[in-house]
């Protein structure tokens, strides 16, 4: 392996780790929120996601040295270091299988990366960029309908066909970085890239993260490293072909395996809302007294009608019939009294004139010339001062 080669081989190793520490600082953001998108804003979470484009931009400039076969089964070895991280730091709990695969899946990226030979640069011809762009279209289309029948796992695959279909096309990228900014295999990895990505976030939230994930890196080695040793030239040292195999299948089944361990789940899982204490029981209340029944008959309600709507039990129809009372009004007086106008201070000295009052006499009868009285008229009562 050339000085090219071993500087690609280390930053394939790096961004496998930078997988691995995206992986840990998202599940401690998601443990420190207590919702989806409290988590998303978290600074933990933007410096996982900050791993993650370092480790992806470092593997499309390794595929310039190493086959695809070797930097995908190393980015799927990440695994290995997510399960042993979190054990440290979630306290996760992590089974003797997980042990034996972690030690396996080392074993087999070593053989990996001894296996790799000289790589040559990819011609990119006119058909070849027609064929990753068609592809690239064509992947985003199977995506939007893998999301329409709601399977996680065929979700999963597909973002993993994606993200090998990146990898693939920045394999066929040209070296000089002006040749890169205006060839059509940008666009083609691009697409690519944005398609895997949304397509395993939709397939982790509707389905299970083990499952998920596992389908997703099998799907993301296998055929991409097929494809590239078959069609783009990729190299394995002569002799190693068989030990290359084996360790590629080693490496898929152990990244399959991790999958499944509950470290792996831990990183996935945001911390659940923690439930607030339930209220105290409510004391029995008091039991009312007893009132007595309403007796009928005693009054009557109507609910319709002009009021009054309640009619007390006095009433009777006789009154309600009787027509209304005329309202009192007011007239000025006829003779302005003395003390009408403006008076000094001193008026209470004044002697107000009164009227002289002249009784009137009754008249004597012998001067009126009457007739004295007489007996009263026989058969009549006598009227009350008949004699007057």
């Amino acid at each position: 392996m050339t000085a090219a080669g071993s500087i690609a081989l280390a930053i394939t190793v790096f961004g496998a780790f930078c997988y691995a520490t995206a992986a840990i600082l998202q599940a401690v953001a998601a443990r420190r929120t207590t919702s989806t998108m409290k988590a998303m804003g978290h600074p933990f979470y933007l410096a996982g996601i900050g791993f993650d484009m370092m480790a992806w931009i470092g593997s499309i400039i390794a595929l310039r040295e190493l086959a695809v076969y070797v930097v995908e089964s190393i980015l799927a070895g990440s695994l290995a270091v997510t399960v042993v991280a979190a054990r440290f730091i979630l306290k996760s709990r992590m089974r003797g299988r997980d042990v034996a695969a972690v030690v396996a899946s080392l074993a087999a990226l070593t053989v990996l990366a001894l296996s790799a030979g000289e790589q040559h640069d990819v011609v990119a011809t006119t058909g070849l960029r027609v064929a990753f762009c068609a592809a690239a279209v064509g992947a985003a289309l199977i995506g939007w309908g893998a999301t329409r029948t709601g399977s996680a796992g065929l979700c999963a695959a597909v973002g993993g066909l994606c993200l090998g279909g990146a990898a693939l096309t920045g394999r066929a990228l040209p070296a000089a970085p002006m040749d890169i900014v205006t060839d059509p295999l940008l666009a083609a990895l691009l697409m690519f890239a944005v398609t895997g990505m949304m397509m395993y976030a939709h397939a982790l939230g509707i389905g299970q993260v083990g499952p998920v994930t596992a389908v997703h890196w099998t799907a993301e080695v296998v055929a991409p490293s097929a494809v590239a040793l078959l069609l783009l030239g990729d190299a394995i040292r002569p002799g190693w072909q068989i030990p290359a195999l084996v360790a590629g299948l080693v490496t898929v089944a152990a990244a399959v395996l991790l999958a499944t361990a509950p470290a792996t789940s831990a990183t996935h899982e945001p911390q659940a809302t923690p439930e607030l204490p339930a209220a105290p029981a409510p004391a029995p209340a008091a039991a009312a007294p007893a009132r007595p029944a309403p007796q009928r008959g005693r009054e009557r309600v109507i609910w319709w009608g002009p009021p009054p709507i309640w009619i007390p039990a006095a009433r009777t129809p006789a009154a309600l019939a009787a027509p209304p009372v005329r309202e009192l009004g007011w007239s000025p007086p006829s003779t302005q009294p003395p003390w009408a106008e403006p008076r000094r201070p001193d008026a209470d000295r004044d002697e107000v004139p009164l009227p002289e009052l002249v009784m009137p006499r009754r008249p004597a009868p012998e001067a009126a010339g009457a007739p004295p009285p007489g007996p009263a008229p026989a058969g009549r009562r006598p009227a009350p001062w008949h004699d007057l």
